[in-house]
């Protein structure tokens, strides 16, 4: 940590999102880039988003909580960060996390911020509604830089939403270093030696489409009879609050119609970074069977592969991307003979099996928060407000060649 008389000089960067203890993966993001850039030799401060009412935040860099549908916190959250010695601001967007409609009351933030912007888009929709469309538009026509996470959404943003991507960069969803242990010891600490484990982690909901593996799952018994799946993580709290617990109740009367007690098990807490590597490390494949095909990213996916998993996904425009030259199999939305028929193939063929496991391992190593918070540090100092220097002082240019900039 670079100090002068005690006092923190590293850059600052503020990210406006999100953040723990607020359960969800958006949150999860922002809180893993932070410490990422941090690494890097900058100092991470924190706008968090997506509160009815204040509280005392457990973390120092939270330095503002936005309350979600009072406007006139937007407007000051813009005026505290232009007041500010923060170089860059990094926002990260997802519809349904900001007040009004679609997130609108973001746009007098965005008008009154004079802060180089840096958004990260975490979804980018094929089919808009007319707000969402204009909402995204607005967004990043006020970003200095616009950050995606798979080449398809630069298409899109050129395609659907008509605005320039020569500020536009793809940079990979980060994921942790897989925990060093071996596969069987890590059963074997979770007291699962002997089984074959298939798993999906995250927040549950019913866009996950686990329904369609716990029906899948007969056929796959019948071939591997020791084959144990793991539904890993809570109910999404707001599916929670309007719903109750519905889709998991769902999900465990199907386990029992269909005599799968052995062979399916519900881990129903959120799960620990630590807990998920350890998971991670026990699965032999890694299932995303989820149900919209214009999902553009995915933490789970991206953390799955980072662990050398390999991986069994719907074919949503994030797994298409990201799979195309290897490290899974793509199956059929909505369709269990689908997904049966790919755990089965890759159970019965060691050497295919083998061959995925390697290519997922050679992706890992652009996935590390390591390489992702590089990239996001040297976007953050090509585009930050510079500091004030003593005179005679040249400041110095950044190095950015390796970025990966999406052109037209």
């Amino acid at each position: 940590m670079v100090r002068d008389n005690g006092l923190d000089k590293r850059p600052q960067v503020a990210f406006v999102s999100t953040y723990p203890p607020t359960e969800c993966g958006l949150a999860t993001f922002t809180h893993d880039l932070l410490q990422a850039v941090e690494r890097q030799g900058w100092s991470g401060l924190v706008i968090s988003a997506d509160h009815e009412e204040r509280m005392e935040h457990p973390d120092p860099r939270v330095i503002y909580q936005i309350r979600r549908e009072s406007i006139g916190d937007y407007v000051e959250a813009a005026e505290l960060l232009n007041r500010s010695s923060v170089r860059v601001v990094s926002l990260q967007h997802e519809y349904g996390i900001f007040g009004g409609e679609m997130g609108e009351y973001l746009i007098p933030f965005l008008r009154r911020l004079q802060v180089p912007l840096v958004t990260t888009l975490h979804t980018v929709v094929p089919r808009p509604t007319d707000i969402m469309r204009e909402l995204l538009r607005k967004i990043v026509l006020h970003s200095d830089a616009v950050v995606v996470m798979a080449r398809a959404a630069v298409h899109l943003l050129r395609t659907v939403y008509g605005v320039s991507v020569n500020h536009v960069y793809v940079i990979p969803h980060g994921a942790p270093e897989p925990l060093p242990i071996a596969p069987q010891d890590a059963k074997a600490k979770l007291g699962l030696a002997g089984r074959t484990v298939l798993s999906t982690f995250g927040l549950v909901n019913p866009g996950k489409g686990i329904e369609d593996v716990i029906r899948a799952l007969p056929m796959i018994v019948k071939h591997f009879p020791n084959v144990l799946y793991l539904v890993l993580g809570e109910t999404h709290p707001k599916i929670r609050a309007r719903e109750g617990e519905q889709y998991r109740e769902m999900l465990e009367s199907e386990v029992k119609r269909l005599g799968l007690e052995r062979h399916v098990q519900f881990v129903n807490r959120y799960l620990t970074l630590d807990e998920i590597r350890l998971y991670l490390r026990a699965t032999d494949l890694y299932i995303t069977p989820y149900h919209n095909p214009d999902q553009i990213t995915s933490g789970t996916l991206a953390y799955a592969l980072a662990s050398g998993c390999v991986v069994i996904s719907t074919p949503y425009l994030y797994a298409q991307e990201v799979l195309s030259d290897g490290g899974g199999l793509l199956v059929q939305f909505r369709d269990p003979d689908s997904i049966a028929d790919a755990v089965v193939q890759l159970l019965s063929d060691p050497y295919l099996l083998r061959y995925h496991r390697a290519v997922a391992q050679r992706k890992a190593v652009g996935m590390s928060w390591e390489a992702v918070g590089r990239a996001y540090a040297r976007l953050f100092e090509r585009l930050g407000r510079p500091l004030s220097y003593p005179l005679g002082v040249i400041q110095p240019q950044p190095a950015y060649a390796d970025l990966e900039q999406a052109v037209s």
